[in-house]
């Protein structure tokens, strides 16, 4: 049996965001179970308005032929990937729960450690 993987999003940025899912979906691909944890500005990956996607890295992953934010948050949700928004990170962002996508949880982060266990943790 593997170990969890838990993914700490602190970033708000595409590059961050986007690397955070090929992990996520890498890893759940393989078999892992997955918890990917935004906080702070982290938070806008799971904001429902994919604010994101428009950022001009699209386009040009899209151009090379890689898999961008939507394509990833879509295999995320086939995979069955675990999402959590910070509740305290929402709170420091000025962010509403209302305003995230569905299925997305709104927790803390002891939520997020007792998730992963002795599992690895990689922050972004």
């Amino acid at each position: 049996m593997t170990q969890p993987l838990g993914i700490l999003l602190v970033s708000g940025g595409h590059e961050r965001a986007h690397y955070a899912l090929v992990l996520a979906t890498g890893a759940a691909a393989i078999g892992r179970d997955v918890v990917l944890f935004a906080t702070n500005a982290g938070c806008r990956l799971f904001d429902a308005a994919r604010p994101l996607e428009g950022d001009e890295r699209e386009a040009m992953l899209a151009a090379r032929g890689v898999a961008g934010i939507g394509t990833l948050l879509a295999a995320a949700g086939d995979l069955g990937l675990r999402r959590i928004a910070c509740e305290a990170g929402l709170r420091a962002e000025g962010l509403a729960p209302e305003a995230l996508a569905e299925g997305v949880e709104v927790a803390g982060v002891v939520t997020f450690l007792a998730a992963i266990g002795p599992g690895q943790i990689v922050t972004l």
